[in-house]
């Protein structure tokens, strides 16, 4: 039982993590446009209206999370483009959904 409680407070502590990275509207405006396809972060600022080093410190707390990932453009190795982990995102949605029931 004292596992099951730890087990509990694990996935609220998760829930919790997630819900506090979403709760700033840039960093759920990222997630949201990611859901389209991978970004770089000119075309993250320019669409949210913000200053590319706003917009990577957001990423940065993203990919911290481990609901982002960056990769080098095959093309042009400058730039980094993010993409969203779905299966991250997933286990983020099922602990605050399961918190919310």
């Amino acid at each position: 039982m004292h596992g099951d409680v730890q087990l509990r407070r694990a996935a609220q502590a998760h829930a919790v993590a997630a819900a506090a990275l979403l709760a700033d509207r840039t960093r759920a405006a990222i997630l949201r446009m990611l859901r389209d396809g991978p970004h770089c972060v000119c075309e993250l600022a320019a669409t949210l209206g913000e200053r590319e080093n706003n917009v990577s410190n957001h990423l940065a707390r993203l990919r911290e999370a481990g609901l982002v990932r960056a990769s080098r453009h095959d093309a042009n190795a400058r730039f980094q483009y993010y993409e969203r982990d779905e299966a991250a995102v997933e286990r983020a949605r099922a602990a605050v959904g399961d918190v919310l029931g």
